[in-house]
């Protein structure tokens, strides 16, 4: 998975979210041409497109999607400190423009945040999922299994983390998400260590990879980034995902989502702990 999916096309001209800490806002109002630049890099968690993505190997998406303030169109994006380039309807056009390529290929795009949007601006991206995915829609009451979904036709499993999706059976509830909000790896991978303790949740779930800094932190480094930050704690993190297990088990993992994720054979290295499971399921030890 990636954390943070559309990040990679943040606008640096853009209004900065209405959730972003006060005084930001204010030294923003002051000197923008300060505050944006580092806005943007510590707020950047991908570099490659959506289609790049996926043919990467990314296979769940984390979209959080807001309406700026003061939008009187119904057009909506995703945000990460500031807000994309990219609208969502774009974004879900080009999900399903690549699956039409590959219709054995199989996506979660995980919607979540909805900052700043209404009831009707709900029903209206709901309508957009359903218009623009139509049967490729996986039911939230399908037994999900590759070779169930390839049998149905169905592509796309939507995570709709708000109670509008309640009504709707071709939505999923939100899928928990294991976020230790640490800037340090080592206590981010106590934090997961900790939640594997507790059990793994009944269905969909993700292991967050991603360190995060908060304000008083960015101040005390501006010369750094959150690549520079991902980056050196890599190795250390892909050293802990390389001794995980995949499967039903209490301390199994199921999605692990993480930045820049080109990063330390990210993918190849999730994607190889399949072979753990396939290895006892034939019996082979």
């Amino acid at each position: 998975g990636s954390h943070d999916t559309m990040s990679f096309c943040l606008d640096i001209n853009s209004p900065i979210v209405e959730s972003v800490p006060g005084i930001l806002k204010i030294v923003d109002r002051i000197i923008p041409c300060v505050t944006r630049p580092m806005i943007l890099k510590w707020s950047r968690t991908q570099e490659d497109s959506i289609v790049a993505q996926l043919e990467a190997g990314i296979r769940y998406f984390d979209l959080r999607i807001a309406r700026k303030k003061n939008d009187t169109s119904n057009n909506l994006y995703f945000v990460h400190g500031i807000y994309t380039i990219v609208t969502v309807q774009k974004a879900l056009e080009d999900f399903a423009q690549w699956l039409e390529t590959y219709p054995k290929e199989a996506v979660i795009l995980a919607c979540s945040h909805f900052e700043g949007l209404t009831e009707d601006l709900h029903n209206h991206l709901i309508w957009s999922l359903k218009i623009i995915f139509g049967s490729k829609l996986c039911p939230n009451t399908e037994i999900v299994t590759l070779r169930n979904l390839w049998k149905l036709g169905y592509q796309v499993i939507v995570s709709y983390d708000d109670p509008a999706a309640e009504k709707h059976q071709d939505l999923w509830s939100g899928i928990p998400y294991w976020w230790a909000n640490r800037v340090d790896p080592e206590v981010l991978v106590e934090y997961l260590e900790y939640k594997k303790q507790g059990g793994r949740p009944g269905g969909f779930f993700v292991a967050g990879l991603n360190l995060t800094a908060e304000t008083a932190y960015i101040i005390s480094h501006l010369s750094e980034s959150l690549k520079k930050l991902a980056l050196q704690s890599y190795p250390y993190l892909m050293n802990w995902v390389q001794k995980q297990s995949p499967g039903p088990s209490k301390q199994c993992l199921n999605i692990i989502a993480g930045d820049f994720i080109r990063s330390e054979n990210f993918v190849s290295e999730v994607i190889a702990l399949n072979k753990k499971l396939r290895r006892t399921n034939t019996g082979i030890h």
